[in-house]
């Protein structure tokens, strides 16, 4: 019982929604998302971070109901920004990879808003005489939100760290892959070196038996 009111309680308390996903941005491809709000001045937070492909940049725009641009920036490579929402409406944000010609992106994107059953909780209680119910349900939703907002936190951490980390392999195998083409390169400058030493000094013994002759 205790745990079911708890889970119940942590439904009711949340006041934030969102969504995340991981998607493949094609060369030369936008990909556009949409979150609809239904109260005018919605606090709307998004995150995202490119994981792997070309220099890890993307275009991205995101626009209001009246297919208004609010944000516009070219090749980014990662951002957590929040706008306020000030129309009721569809709003799209949408991926370019114009800039590339052959390199497909991994974007990681999140969207979280506020979401109007939370704001709403505490006015529609039941009224009781007794205030302690009331104040114990308070501080519950205080060390909700906190709860909240530490992990949430810790969310936006466990993906920074990961966006460096999938840069950083990148970065290796780069590296790798450029050091294998350069020693390939390397033998093969050797070897012609050395056969063109082998030629011309046959030349030369050639040239040398002509004027002994």
């Amino acid at each position: 019982m205790l745990f079911s009111f708890v889970a119940s309680l942590l439904c009711l308390f949340a006041s934030v929604w969102g969504s995340a996903l991981t998607f493949t941005l094609g060369a030369q491809e936008t990909s556009c998302f949409y979150i609809f709000t239904t109260k005018p001045r919605t606090s709307i937070s998004y995150y995202f971070a490119v994981q792997s492909g070309g220099a890890f940049d993307v275009d991205y725009t995101i626009k209001n109901p009246r297919d208004e641009v609010i944000v516009s920036e070219d090749k980014q490579r990662q951002g957590d920004f929040v706008f306020t929402a000030d129309l009721v409406g569809e709003y799209e944000f949408c991926f370019a990879n114009d800039m590339s010609t052959f390199a497909e992106k991994v974007v990681d994107f999140e969207i979280k808003f506020e979401s109007e059953e939370g704001m709403d909780f505490k006015a529609d209680m039941p009224d009781q005489p007794n205030s302690k119910p009331i104040a114990h349900v308070e501080s519950m939703q205080s060390t909700v939100d906190s709860i909240d907002s530490q992990l949430d936190g810790l969310l936006r951490t466990l993906q920074y760290y990961k966006t460096r980390n999938n840069r950083n392999q990148a970065t290796v195998k780069s590296t790798e892959s450029r050091i294998y083409y350069f020693s390939i390169f390397e033998v093969l400058l050797m070897v012609g070196m050395a056969a063109l030493q082998i030629t011309i000094v046959q030349l030369f013994f050639k040239g040398s038996r002509k004027q002994l002759v």
